[in-house]
């Protein structure tokens, strides 16, 4: 039994060292942008909308994959007037795979090379939801898009030799304690909770980021993950009057300023301290060890296959 095996590998001190990291101190990255590419995905609130004001500050050119044009120009409009900053946007909305594919497309076109691949773009469902693709939003969404964008890229990334690609996962990914139930993905014969697919989405994200690894070995492109600490953001605001309540009686109490995520992201893309890492999970700037399921090299073959087979390359 999957539950079984894995709980059996976890051991307490890993689950201290999770608490202790989000309580770090955390490293900082001072390095000026100028002249860096960096493709970010959600954009216009919480993490990715600091993280898009912080590297423009920086000096970065900016290439946003967004939902919402209207939001879209607002941002756009206010890094131009603060920054002076080369931004453009392009229109996608994740629960697609079409609008993903046209816009992994579109980033093909570009010419100079993406230094910074951020994959910060999610959903958080206490409902189980489908896509127009017909496939459980939550795994599209948080795994589905950012694998096929990743997908569509890897050959110029590869010739480009230079990018950092990161992922915003999640200490949720601890949730999916039996791992991603790749024949049941619909939720059909297991009880759905956002808890579950969401952390399932996570270990998915991570277990492919392994295979990422493997193919970028040869060459300077590395691929990391970031859980980015408990901070405030949209995420989960779709969801019932229930859960908004519970979120902010129990969550945003204690949460910090999304700046933190920003920050960190910074570090992990720019920092001369890890020049090289790949393959990675931290804890913002912390590495930390992922759950079990999470690093399960018997099971990358099998989530990598199944992507490709919903992305319709298999």
């Amino acid at each position: 039994m999957a539950l079984l095996h894995y709980l059996t590998q976890y051991r307490f001190r890993h689950m201290g060292e999770l608490i202790r990291n989000e309580n770090r101190k955390q490293k900082f990255c001072d390095k000026n942008l100028k002249g860096k590419t960096l493709v970010l995905t959600g954009a216009t609130s919480g993490i990715g909308l600091e993280t898009a004001r912080l590297f423009a500050e920086r000096g970065a050119r900016l290439i946003c994959i967004n939902r919402d044009r209207g939001k879209s120009k607002i941002l756009e409009r206010e890094l131009r007037e603060r920054f002076g900053c080369e931004i453009q946007t392009l229109i996608a909305d994740f629960s697609s795979l079409e609008q993903l594919k046209k816009c992994a497309d579109e980033l093909l076109k570009i010419e100079k090379p993406i230094d910074i691949l951020i994959h910060n773009a999610g959903v958080f469902n206490t409902k189980r939801l489908f896509s127009e693709d017909k496939i459980e939003m939550v795994f599209q969404v948080n795994h589905i898009g950012a694998f096929l964008l990743n997908f569509r890229l890897k050959e110029k990334l590869k010739e480009d030799n230079r990018a950092r690609i990161i992922y915003v996962n999640s200490e949720g990914h601890r949730f999916a304690l039996a791992g991603v139930h790749l024949d049941d993905l619909a939720w059909e014969r297991h009880l759905y909770s956002g808890l579950k697919s969401y952390g399932a989405a996570k270990t998915a994200q991570l277990l492919t980021m392994l295979k990422y690894d493997e193919f970028f070995a040869d060459c300077s492109v590395t691929i990391n993950a970031m859980h980015p600490g408990n901070v405030r953001s949209n995420i989960g605001n779709n969801n019932g009057r229930l859960y908004r309540m519970l979120k902010e009686k129990l969550i945003l109490p204690s949460a910090k300023d999304p700046v933190l995520s920003a920050r960190a992201l910074l570090y992990l893309a720019a920092t001369d301290e890890i020049e090289g890492v790949s393959g990675k999970f931290f804890n913002l700037t912390t590495e930390e060890k992922p759950a079990p399921h999470a690093i399960d090299y018997g099971r990358v073959d099998e989530v990598w296959n199944k992507s490709l087979e919903i992305c319709g390359w298999l």
